[in-house]
């Protein structure tokens, strides 16, 4: 089983990288690979509303949203970790998985979701809701820890001496490892839950 982490960072080895680390030994702990990915420092575009991602089953930017899109689609869990900017994640990570979800026609249904933040202080609980409605949108369930999934520390390296947080990652590493294994037998036993044909309304009617 596999891992997709995204470290929406712009600095390979700061605070949100001690995160990411302490996620990936105990996911190495329970058997369960992983993949990290340093997006934060990429130049990534915002989606324009173009709709051809419809026609092309990609978006038409084809930039690091492709590429990872093809590592998610294999993935049984997705992780988005980010720095906490004005109580919101890294405005680069939520670009990419803006485009990500959007433009990626393959079911992500019983893939698992969890997003982690750090910050020096506040916003993050805030940062923390927006990224995991992303998860909540399409069919995966989000993986819980003892806490919110957030790590504290300002200065470079400092979060390594929160060890309540990195406990929390541990634990929410724990706790996902657990969960992809159980979905992965449910869907052996009972296959994926069924579905129903889309039932679209609009507010705006013509």
């Amino acid at each position: 089983m596999k891992v997709l982490i995204l470290n929406g960072s712009p600095h390979t080895d700061g605070n949100t990288a001690v995160a990411v680390n302490e996620l990936v030994q105990t996911f190495a702990d329970e058997g369960i690979e992983t993949e990290v990915c340093q997006v934060g420092n990429k130049a990534i575009r915002g989606c324009m509303a173009c709709g051809k991602c419809a026609e092309l089953g990609r978006c038409v930017f084809n930039d690091a949203v492709n590429e990872i899109a093809a590592k998610f689609e294999k993935a049984d869990g997705l992780i988005a970790a980010s720095p906490v900017y004005y109580a919101s994640a890294n405005a680069t990570l939520v670009a990419l998985l803006d485009r990500l979800f959007y433009s990626t026609p393959f079911d992500k249904t019983m893939k698992v979701g969890a997003s982690v933040t750090v910050a020096r202080r506040g916003g993050c609980s805030a940062a923390f809701d927006e990224l995991n409605k992303y998860f909540t949108i399409c069919g995966m369930p989000v993986v819980s820890s003892q806490y919110w999934n957030s790590v504290h520390g300002r200065l470079k390296g400092e979060a390594q001496y929160d060890a309540e947080g990195l406990q929390t990652m541990r634990v929410l590493a724990r706790n996902m490892a657990f969960l992809m294994k159980g979905i992965a037998l449910a869907k052996e036993t009972y296959g994926l839950p069924e579905k129903e044909p889309w039932q679209a309304t609009h507010f705006i009617r013509t």
